[in-house]
Order: structure tokens, then C-alpha cells, then sequence
């Protein structure tokens, strides 16, 4: 198959590839709330007639959760509304080859209407449609943890999630020994993901069982959005299509560090020149950067809950395993929430460390860059940079960060940020969302407290 992507940019484009390879399917697919793809495949008629007019797509996928629970506490959708159809328009430049179906593509669509108030990728598209007002194109690039596993969807539930064997033992970071032993799945991931336009600049082992780090390759904001969101679905695929999974949780295990979904961020202005960079300041810092950071900094803790947006990801939180713990930043400081890399104009950025790799990608990243770009407009200074360790500093309280998902939500439904940034509608539907989420752990009962309390208390 050709590896070159596709670089479809307009409908006629589409409907010319189709009638040319003859296809009689193709696949469709959105992201949820939560950055899962939910889709369908469409009969070659009734794509053709999307591709023109839109689809419905049942909105109970902007009703349920993770676990297909539909949630009691939405004003968008419920069996209140009856659970009707949310439009949808398909989008031909995120069209892609599926290397592991035979003739079949795959197109991304995105919820229209009232439903793009909710929509992650159209508030993520919000949030840039503001940036290109104020001036300002994004760049973006992720990084993404995950540990994979010698099991398979029934074998992990036959086992209870107990005892799952990884695909590699013990500490061996970087290993050269580790990617030659599984180079057939080093280089299947990597080929796939070239196939689909997902291109990835780096991947190796990281320090621990199993676990590896792909570097995706920088690109606008959206595309890298894009590619981030594909990444985590299709390197689930590509790995249980081998008889393995792959989890991009917070934290699986309390023996291991979390899984980080590093993000990092550039901005150019209208003539295309880099804004964050000055070699007259510390660090090259430009005063744009620095109230890009200090904006960042200042409103983490409001927005966490879209950075951090699972019960798990608190458990990555805590200190002394690479996730930070306050609304830090630091020069080249790994401890910290915020690193500045300073560099060459080009590569001079900001790197987002908050995030965990169980984020949605369109809302982590549209938190990075709303709460930079109000930074700006309120002109706000960072405090000083860290350059120790960031968990032995004493911050103000302002900026602790939330330690349980129901406080990040709590804070996130109050921030005037976000009722600016991504609207009323999303503030009040992203908050009930965490808070279902948050609602459903409290329902069930953990292993550590049956072993701590049934026979003791």
C-alpha cells in the first residue's frame, strides 16, 4: 500500500477516490466526551449523500459514558429529549486509508448545529477560530505513554484485570535490546501509522513493563489533534489485531509511574513568524510567551478537569512520579506543570506536562492553548520559574491544583475562562459529565477498602 497520505482537500477529490477504487463501504467515525471513536460503516449511496447534506447521528453518544452508562444529569440529551439525531458533517480532508481493511477509508465528521456546543473538536475549533482573530496560528505536538500487554479483551476480564502479563519485564528505558527483540511491533505501529497519516517522529521503550512513548510528528493545532485522537484508537486496534492491548489509563498499576500525554505548543503570527522567541530575554522568552505561560499557569487549576478528566488521572498526580502536583513552570524543568524549551525561533515552545494520556487530545489541547491566549489578552506575568524541584517548592494556594476529579469539575463549572472560552453550553455539559463520572466510582466498592475495613472496623 502507498504510504504517502492521501491529501484529500476537497469533496469532489473524495467522490473521485471512491468511484476510482470502486468502494462499497466506507467507515465513519466521531469522538466523543471522553475521546473514544464511535462510528458505523456507510454504504457508498448514503456516504456520497453525507457528503453533501450531513448525516444524524443518534446523540445518545454525546449522553453516555465510557461504559455506554447513560447519564441522568444532562440538559442536552436524556430521555427527556427522546435521544434524537445530532447532525453531523463528514470531513473530507481527514479522509485516510484503513491498511488493515481491504479497499475501505475512513472519514472523521464532527457534530453541527446546536451539537458543535458540545462537540470536542468544535470547541477545540472555537478556541483556534479565536487564536486566527487574535492573530495567532498553533502548533502542536503530543506525546503519549502506554504500556501494552501479552492478553486480550477476554483474557484480561477472565483474569479480573489481575495479574496481566506485559509484553516485556522490568525497568529497561530507551532499550535497544527491547525494540530489536519486538521490532515486528515497533515497525507494524510505525507503518500503520505512516498509512493513516499519523506520522510519528520517535517511539521507544519507556522505564517500565511493557511501556513505550510515541512522539507524534508537529503540525497545526487541529491536525495534531486529529492524529493524536487516531493515534490512541488505532494503536488499541493495531495491538489487539496482534493479540496484545494497549491502555493509555493515567496510572494501571500503583508499582509504575502514570502515563503522560504531553502536548507541546508553538505560536506564529499572521506573517508566519514564530512569537515566542526573543534572544534578548532569559531563556529567549518573548513577552508574548511569558504571558502565554503565566496564562496557563494562572488558570490550571480552573480547567484541569479537561486535562485530568477521569477518576484515574488523580492517581497520576501525586508526587515523585513525573506528574506535577502544582501549576508550576521551570526553564527545561521535567518537575514542573509548564517547561519552557528554549531554542531557535522555530522550535522555541511551551510544553503542557499536566496532561495524562487517558485526555481527550481536542479538549487537553484546547485547554493548553484558551488558557495561554487569555493570558494575553489580560497581559498576566508568570511567577518566578522554578530551578530545583518543583515537588519540594511551597506554592501559593491559587495555584494547587484540584486532587479529585469532583473538585476539578466544580472548579472548571465556576471559571469564567471557560464560560468565555468554550461556552455556556459545554461548561455546564463537560461539568455533569465528570460529575456522573465521579458519581459512578463513589457507587462501587474498591478491593482496598474490602481488604482494609471487612474484617478490621
Amino acid at each position: 500500500m502507498n504510504m504517502e497520505p492521501l491529501n484529500i482537500a476537497t469533496t469532489a477529490q473524495l467522490k473521485a477516490l471512491i468511484e476510482q477504487r470502486d468502494i462499497s463501504h466506507i467507515k465513519v467515525g466521531v469522538f466523543d466526551i471522553d475521546g473514544i471513536m464511535r462510528g458505523k460503516y456507510m454504504s457508498r449511496d448514503k456516504f456520497l449523500s453525507a457528503l453533501e447534506k450531513g448525516f444524524g447521528f443518534c446523540d445518545v453518544v454525546l449522553g453516555w459514558d465510557s461504559n455506554d452508562q447513560l447519564l441522568d444529569n444532562l440538559k442536552f440529551t436524556g430521555w427527556h429529549t427522546g435521544y434524537g439525531d445530532a447532525p453531523v458533517k463528514l470531513l473530507p480532508t481527514t479522509t485516510r486509508e484503513l491498511p488493515m481493511e481491504e479497499n475501505t477509508l475512513l472519514v472523521m465528521g464532527e457534530f453541527a448545529d446546536n451539537a458543535a456546543t458540545i462537540c470536542p473538536r468544535a470547541t477545540l475549533g472555537r478556541v483556534l477560530q479565536r487564536a486566527t482573530e487574535m492573530g495567532f496560528t498553533v502548533s502542536s505536538g503530543f506525546e503519549f505513554e502506554f504500556f501494552v500487554f501479552n492478553e486480550t479483551p477476554e483474557s484480561v476480564r477472565e483474569k479480573n484485570y489481575q495479574n496481566l502479563q506485559s509484553m516485556a519485564p522490568g525497568h529497561f528505558g530507551y532499550s535497544m535490546l527491547r525494540t530489536s527483540v519486538h521490532a515486528d511491533f515497533y515497525q507494524g505501529l510505525l507503518t500503520l501509522c505512516e498509512q493513516m497519516d499519523i506520522p510519528i517522529e520517535s517511539l521507544h521503550e519507556e522505564t517500565g513493563p511493557g511501556v513505550m512513548e510515541a512522539a507524534l510528528c508537529y503540525s497545526d493545532a487541529m491536525a495534531a489533534a486529529d492524529r493524536a485522537a487516531l493515534f490512541k484508537t488505532f494503536a488499541k486496534v493495531y495491538a489487539q489485531y496482534h493479540d496484545r492491548m494497549a491502555t493509555f489509563m493515567a496510572r494501571w498499576s500503583p508499582d509504575w509511574p502514570g502515563q503522560s500525554g504531553h502536548i507541546h505548543i508553538s505560536i506564529r503570527d499572521k506573517q508566519g513568524h514564530p512569537v515566542f522567541h526573543d534572544a534578548d530575554n532569559k531563556a529567549n522568552m518573548s513577552t508574548t510567551m511569558r504571558a502565554f505561560v503565566a496564562g496557563q499557569q494562572q488558570f490550571m487549576p480552573q480547567l484541569l478537569a479537561m486535562v485530568a478528566p477521569t477518576v484515574n488521572s488523580y492517581s497520576r498526580l501525586i508526587p515523585g512520579f513525573w506528574a506535577p502536583t502544582d501549576a508550576s513552570w521551570g526553564i527545561e524543568n521535567r518537575t514542573c506543570a509548564l517547561r519552557v524549551i528554549p531554542g531557535e525561533p522555530d522550535s522555541q515552545r511551551v510544553e503542557y506536562r499536566i496532561a495524562g494520556a487517558d485526555a481527550n487530545p481536542y479538549l487537553a489541547l484546547a485547554a493548553a492553548i484558551a488558557s495561554g491566549l487569555a493570558g494575553i489578552e489580560q497581559d498576566l506575568s508568570p511567577s518566578e520559574p522554578v530551578t530545583g524541584n518543583a515537588y519540594e517548592e511551597d506554592f501559593p494556594p491559587s495555584l494547587a491544583l484540584p486532587t479529585t476529579l469532583w473538585d476539578a469539575s466544580q472548579q472548571f463549572r465556576k471559571s469564567a475562562v471557560a464560560q468565555d472560552w468554550f461556552g455556556t453550553n459545554f461548561v455546564e455539559h463537560f461539568a455533569a459529565t465528570r460529575e456522573w463520572e465521579e458519581r459512578e466510582f463513589r457507587r462501587h466498592i474498591t478491593d482496598w477498602e474490602m481488604q482494609r475495613y471487612f474484617e478490621i472496623i
